[in-house]
């Protein structure tokens, strides 16, 4: 690879970690996964090791956390407060333990005694005691130097204000974790996207007295800057702490061979789903000050500790209870509450169970203790149950036979293609006659995909379903506005907006209203392929009166199973109603004919963020229209990017790596010679 190339991926992604960091510790935000952001730190420590003219002073290897914030005074750490080195599996735990042992010139049989301490996911915190008071609390900083968050700290019932035992170090700064429990969490989660946010965002309030009312913890595990203290180890240590009114982990071991580390880390990670606060890894450190000392540090990492991490991905959990929900096609999907969990910087309490079948196979039952997944933007589901904690009184979970909502029976519908019945389970109720499934249909209805009304979002379906102001999609575009602008947190301004809102939208392309009726197994490609087809409304709507359904299985992509659903969805009276209500008030556009020469002929798009006024079906049908082709990932054959608010970081840096035009809303619009 060229230097230049090498040297400018290298400053992108040291740029990226730079914001992550900021976005972490500043905003209190985090905008990529914990092992998203590992894997970003790793590889530029890779990078730098491979190639040793990679230098920047934002290195990973040289840098801690982030800038302290304005908003607070700055304070130097007497000792800095570092960051560890990870490990990921067992392998790493061994090199861990040989470099040790090499740098002690010890043979590879010396028995090394190490603390495992469990690494909970809060904020740092340093305390300075002088003579056994309180005079300062810092948080991490930059690691040189941190804020003064004294006087939020002083509030934290945890810490002590004035330690009067008589063994008690001069001076020492204690060194420890804020955090929120879990069980205080709940009241806090409309507020903080997970209990690490909402201990950081605490602690940065400017009044204390704000910072008070938030039930805040700590937990304290090392020291810094020390003057005084007549203990020789760090479990020692620990207990010197509860003695002198400090809270420690009631997890914490003292643990001899990688072995037995190893044997605790997968006992504590089986007991996370238990705890009543998060953590992420264990930290394991040489027990005896003396070969700490002698150790020292490498970079910005004490030689003598690491952080064992755990699977980013996974997590273990209980299933409180099984829900079973309703889709617009009429589709059972249990789905399991489960004990809040951290897994990948995101708390869960929902895992997909996907079908009846899924949960016989795996056996999964409401009380077991499971191993959840979530990887990437995919739901989290359920890998496996550990059988061993399942008790005698957890029942076989019984798929309902008649639907939750309406009461109709629920069936297995037999696949034409496969020649088997299908796993999943339906209501067999047709139309809007299920309340569950008629609200689904009027949620798919206002969709960015169909009809894109703003402000109309999935909530304001369900309230206004419960208040009666609509039950079928024509109901939409002829509500009671005098009534919404006497609603709880609606005026006439919100109420001018909605309106508005909904009468820019009664004019639609066929294409989106085709989509919008939610026709089962009719997705957006076919809905195009459908438009086409008929060329207009009223051709579309004329195929109950002709019943020509069969003709459609000429249409190049669409099949019999789409061919039957259309059926279906004309043979219903309240459907056909709708057709007729909606054809009064609409002004639907017939299909407009694709470019073969048009202005981006040859040129390929990709949209990431959300773009001002359009949605991403109506921007893939421009570019599709002027003869342009859209794809689903950053790639060479990829010639633009469209970026909007929020875009997907991953996407934008890649696109810079593989040097790939980004453009925005107004300049993709500036390419077909319009205006936004």
């Amino acid at each position: 690879m060229d230097k230049n190339l090498i040297q400018k991926e290298y400053k992108e992604k040291v740029k990226s970690l730079k914001y992550y960091n900021q976005r972490y510790y500043n905003d209190n935000t985090s905008e990529i996964s914990d092992s998203e952001y590992d894997d970003l730190k790793k590889n530029i420590i890779e990078l730098e090791k491979k190639y040793k003219f990679l230098k920047s002073t934002n290195s990973p290897s040289i840098t801690i956390g982030y800038k302290p914030s304005k908003n607070f005074k700055k304070i130097s750490h007497k000792v800095p407060m570092l960051s560890l080195a990870n490990a990921f599996t067992k392998e790493d735990l061994v090199n861990f333990e040989k470099k040790i042992l090499n740098f002690l010139s010890k043979s590879k049989n010396t028995t090394i005694s190490y603390t495992a301490e469990p690494k909970i996911d809060g904020i740092s915190a340093s305390l300075t005691y002088l003579n056994g008071k309180l005079v300062y609390g810092l948080s991490r900083g930059d690691g040189k130097e941190g804020e003064d968050i004294t006087a939020n700290l002083s509030t934290i019932k945890d810490i002590p204000k004035i330690i009067l035992t008589k063994d008690f170090p001069e001076e020492i700064d204690v060194r420890g974790e804020v955090f929120i429990q879990n069980s205080d969490f709940k009241a806090l989660k409309d507020n903080f996207a997970n209990p690490r946010n909402a201990a950081s965002g605490s602690l940065r309030q400017k009044n204390p007295e704000d910072t008070k009312k938030i039930p805040l913890k700590f937990i304290a595990y090392t020291f810094g800057f020390v003057k005084g203290l007549k203990v020789n180890n760090q479990y020692d240590f620990l207990n010197k702490l509860t003695e002198w009114g400090f809270k420690t982990n009631p997890l914490n071991r003292l643990i001899s061979g990688i072995d037995n580390l190893f044997i605790n880390y997968n006992e504590i990670e089986k007991k996370r789903a238990d705890l009543n606060f998060d953590i992420d890894g264990i930290v394991y450190k040489v027990n005896d000050f003396a070969l700490q000392n002698r150790l020292g540090f490498v970079a910005n990492a004490p030689r003598w500790a690491i952080a064992h991490k755990f699977s980013s991905n996974k997590g273990i959990s209980k299933i409180l209870d099984i829900d079973i929900q309703i889709g617009r096609t009429g589709a059972l999907t249990p789905v399991a509450k489960i004990k809040p969990i951290n897994i990948g910087g995101v708390l869960v309490s929902n895992a997909t169970l996907h079908n009846e079948d899924e949960i016989n196979r795996k056996d999964i039952r409401i009380g077991d203790t499971v191993t959840v997944e979530r990887a990437g933007d995919v739901i989290p589901h359920i890998l496996s149950v550990d059988f061993k904690k399942r008790a005698k009184t957890y029942k076989k979970f019984i798929f309902p036979n008649k639907c939750p909502s309406c009461g109709s029976k629920t069936i297995k519908e037999f696949n034409l293609i496969t020649k088997k019945k299908d796993a999943v389970r339906r209501c067999s109720s047709e139309g809007y006659d299920c309340e569950k499934i008629a609200i689904e249909k009027l949620k798919h209805f206002v969709s960015k995909e169909a009809f894109n009304i703003d402000g109309f979002g999935k909530k304001i379906v369900e309230n206004f379903w419960k208040l009666n102001l609509i039950k079928f999609p024509q109901d939409i575009f002829s509500l009671d506005y005098n009534k919404i602008e006497k609603l709880d947190g609606w005026g006439r301004l919100s109420v001018q907006n909605l309106r508005f809102s909904i009468t820019v939208k009664k004019k639609i392309s066929l294409e989106r209203f085709i989509y919008a009726l939610g026709i089962r197994h009719i997705g957006f490609e076919n809905a195009k392929l459908l438009s086409k087809y008929f060329g207009s409304f009223a051709k579309f709507k004329d195929l109950s009166n002709n019943n020509k359904y069969n003709d459609l299985i000429n249409i190049d992509g669409i099949g019999e199973t789409q061919v039957s659903s259309i059926k279906n969805f004309f043979l219903n009276r309240a459907n056909l109603k709708i057709l007729h209500e909606l054809g009064k008030i609409l002004s639907i556009s017939n299909a407009v004919s694709i470019k073969k020469d048009g202005l981006l002929i040859n040129k390929t798009f990709l949209v990431t963020g959300k773009l001002n006024g359009i949605s991403r079906a109506e921007i893939k049908s421009l570019i599709e229209e002027n003869s342009g082709t859209t794809v689903s990932s950053v790639s060479k054959k990829l010639d633009y990017l469209i970026i909007g608010d929020n875009p997907t970081k991953k996407k934008v840096l890649n696109a810079k790596e593989l040097k790939i035009k980004i453009i925005n809303h107004d300049q993709f619009l500036k390419m077909l010679n319009k205006t936004s």
